[in-house]
């Protein structure tokens, strides 16, 4: 699968300097945002709620609650619009799939260890 096109790729970083936005790079920003296909740039969101479930399920000990509110987040999207985000949707939903899997291992596995202490 490839990469969604990057709506920013191109753009001067807004915040470079002293920290202070750019006008002009933020005006840039905005146009090619406008520009972009809303199911590419809702399903970049989407893939970066998985990677963020992903690493609170890759710390340890795992971050379960909080990966759990990302896997939600990321279900609700999923269910929502999904339908929609067109050659996006199946591989969001395997996504969401996987990493809801993921969840249940560590969890279940964590709660192993903690019956054993």
């Amino acid at each position: 699968m490839s990469s969604p096109p990057n709506p920013a790729h191109g753009v001067d970083d807004p915040f470079e300097g002293d920290g202070a936005p750019d006008p002009a790079a933020m005006d840039e920003l905005r146009r090619q945002l406008a520009d972009a296909d809303p199911s590419v740039v809702i399903a970049n969101h989407a893939y970066g709620l998985f990677e963020l479930a992903a690493v609170y399920l890759s710390t340890q000990p795992p971050r379960l609650a909080e990966a759990q509110l990302a896997i939600d987040a990321l279900a609700g999207l999923c269910e929502a619009v999904g339908p929609r985000l067109g050659e996006a949707t199946s591989p969001l939903v395997e996504a969401l799939a996987q990493i809801r899997l993921a969840w249940v291992q560590l969890s279940s596995a964590s709660a192993s260890d903690e019956a054993s202490l």
